[in-house]
């Protein structure tokens, strides 16, 4: 009952967040949105064992993902709010603000990952998972990096839209979420 409970509390501002673009199907909006609730899910099934054991391998492993994760989303954004060029004439309404890029950004980390905010997801999901992994807790996990990989593949559709040839080039010489793996 309390994670359900936790699970809410923490979805009334992810639901705010992204009430634009929960109901846009070929938005990448939408499936971030369902990630983003596959993360809250497992945030309030394990916020309790945050730290249990906190020298065991698992948890050390556990805590590796999750510095991964806050390097990725702040060295991301940082470069996106510096050298993307927000600019107001891209007019898609599911985009935030920082995320109106007029330049494609192909340095820093984005020089070997595209979606480091993403990825950054994906590591949030499974550093929060193996706080205290179970079986329901993998599914989800699971349906979470489905997610962000669907998220990808609508901004990849976005970019190319918007950026053409310049994107498709980009993303052969880039990985999605890893560097020179994935």
């Amino acid at each position: 009952m309390n994670r359900l409970i936790v699970f809410l509390i923490l979805s009334i501002p992810v639901i705010i967040i992204s009430w634009r673009t929960m109901f846009s199907i070929k938005s990448h909006g939408f499936y971030r949105f369902l990630s983003w609730e596959c993360i809250l899910w497992l945030l309030s099934a394990n916020c309790k064992y945050w730290f249990n054991s906190p020298l065991s391998i698992i948890q050390i492993f556990s805590w590796i993902l999750l510095i991964i994760s806050g390097y990725l989303i702040i060295a991301g954004v940082s470069l996106m709010k510096e050298r993307g060029k927000a600019g107001k004439n891209r007019n898609e309404s599911s985009l935030y603000e920082f995320e109106k890029t007029t330049e494609l950004i192909d340095t820093g980390i984005f020089k070997y990952i595209r979606h480091p905010l993403y990825s950054s997801l994906l590591f949030l999901t499974w550093g929060i998972f193996l706080k205290h992994p179970t079986i329901e807790l993998l599914i989800v996990s699971l349906f979470s990096t489905l997610f962000l990989l669907m998220t990808a593949i609508s901004d990849e559709k976005e970019c190319v839209d918007y950026f053409g040839d310049k994107y498709l080039d980009y993303m052969k010489r880039s990985k999605m979420f890893i560097p020179y793996i994935i």
